[in-house]
């Protein structure tokens, strides 16, 4: 199990640096847990103590308004990671993170994670990378969010999520309800956007997997409209 554990923390981009060494204590150190689809992983204002990486399934990290309206953040899959500010100040969990289908996720405690990073200078440097990379993520969605129409934030989160997957195809399943909650925008918006995408031969649709069929276009589509 530790060996397959290590095998798998290769893949994640914050481990995957680390040498097979460093990758075995990190996979002797994780406990695997099971979430079904709809449960609550974490709630916001929870104590942060773990780490968790989604060995299997998928996730969305939430906050939720006092009217119930929920605003999507990110949506996480395989090898992708979550919680890992909690590794750092200490602070209570900053949303909610919801478990979109069946699931099971790798955590990591945060005094097992500061021995490791206290020992291996490489662990440190792997961190602070990521959080850069997701820093950078951030300033940029905020950006597209202010200058950018419903069609140009489609646009936009279209081509990051086509980067993310190192293709032109995003595997993600997503629903235009669920884009709707990550883009700030209502379903019906969303969904004229992507009718009129695929009528213009800018994407396709298939199983609700999106492939980016023409990303010049998408990529002038994205550009902020003064």
């Amino acid at each position: 199990m530790t060996t397959t554990t290590a095998d798998f923390l290769a893949t994640v981009p914050l481990f995957n640096g680390l040498d097979r060494a460093e990758l075995q204590r990190f996979g002797e150190l994780t406990r695997e847990k099971f979430y079904p689809k709809g449960s609550v992983i974490l709630f916001e204002n929870d104590p942060g103590d773990s780490l968790f990486v989604v060995r299997q399934g998928r996730v969305k990290v939430v906050l939720i308004g006092e009217d119930g309206r929920e605003v999507i953040l990110g949506v996480l899959g395989v090898s992708e990671h979550f919680g890992e500010l909690a590794l750092i100040d200490d602070r209570p969990r900053s949303a909610h993170v919801i478990a979109m289908e069946d699931s099971h996720l790798l955590v990591l405690r945060r005094e097992d994670f500061r021995r490791r990073v206290e020992s291996s200078p490489a662990v440190a440097w792997s961190l602070l990378t990521e959080l850069s990379r997701r820093l950078r993520r951030a300033d940029e969605k905020i950006g597209g969010l202010v200058l950018l129409d419903v069609p140009g934030r489609i646009a936009r989160l279209l081509l990051d999520l086509s980067e993310e997957s190192g293709s032109n195809t995003i595997e993600k399943a997503l629903t235009h309800q669920t884009i709707a909650q990550m883009i700030g925008a209502s379903r019906e918006t969303v969904s004229r956007a992507m009718k009129e995408f695929q009528d213009a031969n800018w994407v396709s649709v298939e199983r609700r997997r999106i492939t980016l069929a023409d990303r010049p276009a998408l990529e002038q589509r994205a550009q902020a409209r003064l």
